[in-house]
């Protein structure tokens, strides 16, 4: 079967029907998955081709899989969360949508408060397992779209749930089709995607519910999870592990459009962001998120990175207010009291923070030789510098500046001016010693104090 593209301007082959494989034995993939040795990375050199959505946008599942990982947010603190992504989000919906739990009363009165915003962006929506009692708790909630479990590999199918292929599928649809009943739009998760048989199970059932969403005229979306990180992003890999080939092959093969495939990553092989990133390159419009990347074990995909992604590859914000992000990560620290590894890129402490004292000279002329891009602007985090035994004069100099905001008021302190001489000579002292640690920042106003009194009244007024 030929059908004319209007994408490609070009005809395409649709010949061959995938249908469902109803295996005996499950399909563990041992030869990629040994389990007593490091997960294997295959090759056939096979080549997808690029296909960037008309849109690409983020969804967040901080209040669902993120907060599986960390002390159950208050409902308060759901709700500032929500307040914040919404205004991070801005007014074009680059975050689209936030899911939430709905099992406890707790959980429903988050999602009750969050739906009162009256927000459209993000769309607040639940998740729940294919059963009929979860399903139950959607309709009682009143919101217009659910996650919806639908496992996808052999471990969950075979291992997890002791079914069949076909009676998983069954199971599956009957859940989607009560859905659709009630005209609540459905979110398939297939969990663990990067270890299923692509073309003997996912596809024949991203077919199936392509069918059901003909039907029905109600959109079926397909999220595709990397539960356990196995995804890989570079060019040539294999399935089930290649990202590009994922992507491509439910468009191509199972007929969803772009924007109704979203990507679910997960961190425990360091490729979460990049992962993202090539869904969003080869087809997939959405990408799901949570703040910080707090979620199981190494996390997911952390919402930030990908909010200043989607600008490195469309070239604006349209509409987003990025210094919301520092917000955010000073709201987990302050009133979650979630520690933040300091070195985090955009929400650490010390993510632009330099130690060196070369490094230190190079921002005092220019902050933009040690900086990545203008952090004070675009994030509310100007460049700082650690004083310690390397950060000499020039480091010592930079902190003064950056830490009383002298730049803003029109003046400076340069590194030969007596006070920061003097200021080095102790710390020097310090570290003869024996000292091993930082020199914190009280520490230093108070040599500021001591050395320069009329100063420090001058330049902390």
């Amino acid at each position: 079967m030929l059908e004319f593209s209007k994408r490609s301007n070009t005809l395409e082959q649709y010949a061959y029907k995938y249908s469902l494989q109803d295996v005996e034995e499950p399909n563990l993939y041992r030869d990629l998955f040994p389990y007593e040795s490091i997960p294997r990375t295959s090759f056939n050199h096979r080549h997808v081709p690029m296909y960037v959505p008309d849109e690409i946008w983020i969804t967040d599942t901080t209040f669902r899989d993120g907060q599986q990982s960390i002390a159950p947010f208050t409902v308060e603190q759901i709700v500032d969360l929500y307040d914040m992504l919404h205004r991070l989000s801005g007014p074009n919906g680059v975050i689209r949508q936030s899911e939430f739990f709905i099992y406890t009363e707790k959980d429903r009165e988050a999602v009750r408060r969050c739906i009162e915003r009256g927000y459209e962006f993000p769309e607040v929506t639940s998740w729940i397992r294919a059963t009929n009692n979860d399903f139950q708790l959607v309709k009682e909630m009143g919101v217009k779209e659910t996650g919806i479990l639908v496992s996808c590999s052999d471990y969950h199918i075979f291992k997890k749930l002791h079914m069949t292929r076909q009676e998983a599928m069954d199971q599956y649809l009957s859940i989607v089709k009560q859905a659709l009943e009630y005209g609540i739009r459905p979110r398939c998760h297939f969990e663990d995607i990067t270890r299923a048989d692509f073309y003997g199970f996912v596809v024949p059932f991203a077919i199936e519910l392509r069918k059901l969403m003909e039907e029905s005229s109600i959109p079926i979306k397909i999220r595709a999870c990397d539960t356990m990180g196995y995804g890989v992003h570079y060019p040539g890999v294999a399935l089930p592990r290649s990202v590009p080939g994922i992507i491509y092959g439910l468009r191509h093969h199972a007929g969803f459009p772009s924007e109704l495939i979203e990507w679910h990553g997960h961190n425990d092989f360091y490729k979460v962001v990049s992962n993202s990133a090539t869904a969003w390159l080869y087809g997939a419009s959405s990408v799901n998120c949570s703040l910080l990347g707090i979620g199981e074990r190494t996390g997911n995909c952390p919402l930030e990175a990908m909010a200043i992604e989607y600008v490195s590859l469309r070239g604006d914000t349209n509409g987003m207010d990025l210094t919301v992000i520092t917000e955010i990560a000073e709201y987990f620290e302050k009133e979650i009291g979630y520690n933040i590894p300091p070195n985090t890129p955009f929400v650490g402490k010390n993510f632009n923070v330099t130690r060196a004292g070369i490094h230190a000279d190079g921002l005092l002329k220019d902050e933009e030789i040690y900086n990545i891009f203008d952090t004070g602007k675009i994030l509310n985090r100007p460049p700082q510098v650690a004083i310690g035994q390397h950060s000499g004069l020039a480091g010592i100099a930079h902190w003064i500046n950056a830490y009383f905001n002298l730049n803003e008021k029109g003046v400076s302190i340069d590194k030969k001016e007596p006070l920061v001489i003097k200021i080095k000579e102790s710390i020097d002292r310090e570290y003869e010693n024996g000292r091993t640690t930082m020199i914190s920042d009280e520490e230093l106003i108070d040599m500021i104090k001591y050395f320069d009194p009329e100063l420090y009244k001058k330049i902390s007024s």
